[in-house]
């Protein structure tokens, strides 16, 4: 018996887990995502555009990015929140469900998309080489491709870089899971250039790999890799890649730089494992912080939720959710909490905010919470551990479940409400929604597929 166990444990591959940290597994001899699409790409005949790398450099002759009304420039949109605003798309996904534009396979990689006029802009793993790759739109054809020579990998999530590209005034800056973070021309994907956050042996690779997205602010680039030594979050000059600055507190984290405006102050919120800080965006200094440490070695992965004077701090492993009143009524930055509660628990998935209530997961279960009381409104949605997106107008949530499937939800605080669901996508499902322009773009560590979600005549009559 024991022989027959062991055999058939060496017979078993384990290609990651779920959000429940159950073990994926496969058959040893069976390809993984990833080794059938690098079969494909090799295969498949050359496509237009280009290939940058360290060492070659794509065709400089083409014309120009510039962003567009109504692109998707970088991680959750305009304002990093998750909040489609003045757009309508299709809600009677029973009579009319969305149609399939394109699907193609892609790498492993656990970030978004960049939407800037007719292109994608994601990140992948490619074999021996993390990727950013600029896409069609219009139809998933790929137009260049920027590779580094370096490779992710861990048990929980697999292969593949974590943040999502942000595109400002014809150029895209990324960051790789192991630290490289690049400047790129998004027309062409030619390096500007590219520096490793890693500039010392005594600085580690996060367990889950880096995955702030960068932020640009005025002639600074800010990436949240997260430091040892009181200086969490980094500031580059977006013109040469210089480092500007370094300041906060935390040792590691998950969570990408947001910029807000409290007490007239525009700074850069941030959450690590040590708390929430606001910072002075040209200096780095430290306004006022929060602490608020994370049990073991846990990191902090939503975005921090920032309304007026209002900052919504979220902590996994059952931790729960803290409201803060940040103030500033003299010379100094007064931080008081409101309130506490474990009714909500987001892990790694990011929440909305619609008319006074948070909808988000709980764990793995889909909810809805009164931002003034921290209560919960309802609980139900079992789309495990997936992500959500608000259309503000129509007050509807579209969530992307872990399994793939996209669910369209009433955002109503009395109860849940589906208005219709379909398959999107194949395999584990982390990666944000993005819709644009009527259409809805999805992704995971396999594949990558575009919806038309355009509403209907009598959806935009409404």
């Amino acid at each position: 018996v024991v022989l027959l166990s062991l055999g058939y444990y060496a017979l078993i591959r384990v290609d990651g887990t779920d959000g429940d940290i159950r073990a994926e597994t496969s058959w040893r001899w069976t390809r993984t995502a990833e080794e059938v699409f690098l079969a494909s790409q090799s295969q498949a005949p050359s496509t237009p555009g280009a290939a940058a790398s360290e060492t070659e450099s794509a065709p400089s002759e083409s014309a120009p990015i510039a962003l567009e009304p109504g692109d998707w420039p970088e991680f959750r949109g305009p304002h990093r929140d998750d909040r489609l605003e003045g757009v309508r798309i299709n809600d009677d996904w029973n009579r009319s469900p969305p149609k399939l534009v394109w699907k193609k396979r892609l790498g492993p990689g656990w970030g978004s998309f960049s939407v800037v006029g007719d292109r994608l802009f994601t990140q992948e793993q490619r074999g021996d080489d993390e990727a950013v790759v600029c896409y069609r739109a219009t139809d998933g054809a790929e137009q260049w491709i920027h590779k580094d020579s370096t490779r992710f990998w861990e048990v929980i999530g697999g292969a593949g870089p974590r943040a999502t590209p942000t595109f400002h005034e014809g150029r895209l800056y990324t960051v790789g899971a192991n630290g490289r973070l690049n400047c790129l021309d998004a027309a062409t994907g030619r390096r500007i250039w590219g520096v490793d956050m890693i500039e010392s042996p005594d600085v580690k690779v996060p367990d889950w790999g880096y995955a702030s997205s960068p932020l640009v602010f005025g002639e600074l680039v800010l990436v949240l890799p997260g430091r040892p030594d009181g200086s969490a979050l980094q500031a580059y000059d977006r013109a040469t890649g210089d480092r500007v600055w370094s300041s906060g507190e935390g040792t590691h984290a998950y969570s990408s730089p947001q910029l807000a405006t409290i007490a007239g102050v525009e700074q850069i919120v941030t959450q690590t494992d040590k708390g929430v800080s606001g910072l002075d965006p040209l200096t780095g200094k430290i306004l006022w912080s929060h602490t608020w440490l994370t049990a073991g070695n846990g990191s902090r992965v939503l975005q921090p939720y920032v309304d007026g004077d209002m900052v919504l701090v979220t902590t996994f492993f059952g931790i729960g959710t803290r409201r803060l009143r940040v103030t500033k009524p003299g010379d100094e930055w007064s931080v008081a909490v409101l309130w506490e509660s474990r009714d909500f628990k987001p892990y790694f998935n990011d929440f909305v905010v619609q008319e006074g209530y948070a909808y988000g997961f709980d764990v793995n279960i889909f909810t809805c919470i009164d931002l003034a009381t921290g209560k919960r409104a309802w609980k139900g949605g079992r789309y495990g551990h997936g992500q959500v997106l608000l259309i503000v107008d129509q007050k509807l949530l579209l969530v992307l479940s872990e399994t793939g499937e996209a669910v369209l939800v009433k955002a109503d605080p009395q109860k849940l409400t589906e208005l219709g669901r379909f398959a999107a996508l194949e395999g584990k499902t982390w990666n944000h929604p993005v819709i644009v322009r009527g259409k809805l773009y999805v992704r995971n560590a396999e594949e990558m597929a575009c919806y038309d979600v355009a509403p209907t005549d009598a959806v935009a009559a409404k």
